[in-house]
């Protein structure tokens, strides 16, 4: 059985010798790699504070970064991606040295750490972010209008970093354990970021800065903005931890349309993926439905939406079997995204199929909870049609690039054939459960969930 398990999985690597790329830049390497800049110092926590401004596409602020020191060293690594820039970085009253390289900043410490200390520095920036093409898959910030003429601004920076719009340690492999998130905003406007929103500074001016804390660890691209005249309203689940918290935020102008149709989707939907994943990661940050000016991402406990209040995907099913207009994409696809991509964390962007071979197969798990086996099955195999089988699932580790398109579609037939393999639902449920509760809320390798999947079967 653990020969079948590896050769599946294998099977998403084999045409890599001659199907990957074969040359990478200095800058890829900067990115996708644990340089010695990285690996000296332990990321505890992130204070972003910045200032967006819609009339001039700018953002200015600074992030405070709280790292503990795993052995002496004194050059750390920070990411930022041009058009936006460093100003100055700041420790203990002291201006460090900051010399960039492309997109990576290295920053000369001025005395050397000891080993087991804890320390900050501030790092101040500001300028005209990177303008998202195609969000969410060519990200940045979307500077949009509501109908209304008001701003609709919101970040979304999966793939291309979270480094395209603030400064931080731009790799997966190591979180903050906690986060806090002041964003000022014109008067007027609100803004929406991950978490609990902790309070509401208002200054001389009328702007208004909104401070959310994260209780949790959380990846970088997951941190999010969501900016525009936002209405609140709410609902709680009764899930298997106790109440979960469940926020709406959506444009004044589809107040009525969301205002039944949130609370129900949202509600299915984590009865679904409790039952098959177990508890909601996140319940002390609660869960959100951002409305957003694109598609959609996964964006923790602050998860954005922009499918128009209608079911499949973009009123299309993906699978061809007629069970994908049952249910909102959207809402389905990004949430269950709470359990794989932030509770369970692809340590390399290369084992991107992690978060999207699992969440591509919530969608079918989905089905199956509320329409019974046969339709989870037939909604799964219909997805087989999108495979293109164009090059490895798995990336190139080490240099930020991710696998094929067809980690999605390939890697959830790969599970549910697994699934097939094992013939008992209810060891397959208890290996979805206890992979989320072995690896909550952590960073993972492929190898890691190979083994583990080995070892339920």
């Amino acid at each position: 059985m653990r020969i079948l398990i590896v050769s599946l999985v294998c099977l998403f690597a084999l045409a890599e010798a001659n199907a990957q790329r074969s040359s990478f830049t200095r800058q890829d390497t900067l990115r996708g790699t644990i340089t010695p800049e990285r690996a000296w110092w332990d990321l505890q926590h992130y204070h972003l504070h910045i200032f967006v401004n819609p009339d001039d596409s700018t953002i200015t602020g600074s992030n405070t970064i709280t790292y503990r020191v795993l052995k002496p060293h004194n050059r750390m690594q920070i990411d930022l991606q041009l058009p936006l820039r460093i100003d100055s970085v700041m420790q203990n009253g002291k201006r460090l040295l900051a010399t960039r390289d492309g997109n990576a900043w290295f920053i000369d410490i001025a005395d050397e750490p000891l080993a087991g200390s804890t320390d900050q520095v501030t790092v101040y920036y500001g300028g005209k972010p990177r303008i998202a093409r195609m969000p969410p898959w060519d990200g940045g910030i979307s500077w949009k209008k509501d109908k209304a003429g008001n701003p609709f601004v919101a970040s979304s920076c999966q793939g291309i970093g979270a480094s395209v719009w603030w400064p931080n340690k731009d790799h997966m492999y190591d979180e903050p354990d906690s986060m806090l998130i002041s964003v000022r905003v014109p008067p007027g406007l609100t803004n929406v970021s991950n978490g609990r929103l902790r309070r509401i500074e208002i200054h001389a001016d009328s702007s208004q800065t909104f401070h959310w804390a994260v209780q949790n660890p959380i990846n970088n691209y997951g941190v999010n903005i969501n900016i525009g005249d936002f209405v609140h309203f709410s609902d709680t689940f009764p899930g298997e931890k106790g109440s979960l918290s469940l926020d709406f935020w959506v444009l004044r102008q589809d107040f009525k349309r969301a205002k039944d149709y949130f609370p129900k989707e949202a509600t299915r939907t984590m009865a679904a993926f409790e039952h098959w994943f177990g508890p909601y990661p996140f319940y002390n940050d609660g869960y959100k439905l951002v409305q957003a000016p694109y598609l959609g991402m996964e964006h923790q406990s602050s998860v954005t939406y922009g499918n128009n209040f209608t079911y499949g995907y973009m009123g299309m099913d993906l699978s061809r079997s007629g069970w994908g207009m049952k249910f909102d994409f959207i809402i389905v696809h990004e949430s269950g995204h709470e359990w794989f991509a932030n509770n369970i964390t692809y340590r390399d962007i290369a084992d991107m199929w992690i978060h999207e071979s699992f969440t591509a197969y919530s969608e079918a798990l989905f089905v199956e909870f509320h329409y019974g086996k046969d339709a989870g099955s037939e909604y799964v195999t219909g997805t087989r049609a999108n495979v293109l089988n164009d090059k490895p699932i798995i990336g190139q580790y080490g240099v930020n690039h991710e696998g094929s398109g067809d980690m999605y579609y390939k890697g959830a037939n790969m599970l549910h054939t697994l699934r097939q393999v094992l013939d008992d639902d209810d060891r397959w449920r208890d290996m979805l459960r206890g992979m989320n509760e072995t690896f909550r809320h952590q960073t993972v390798t492929t190898g890691q969930i190979e083994q583990f999947i080995s070892k339920s079967f």
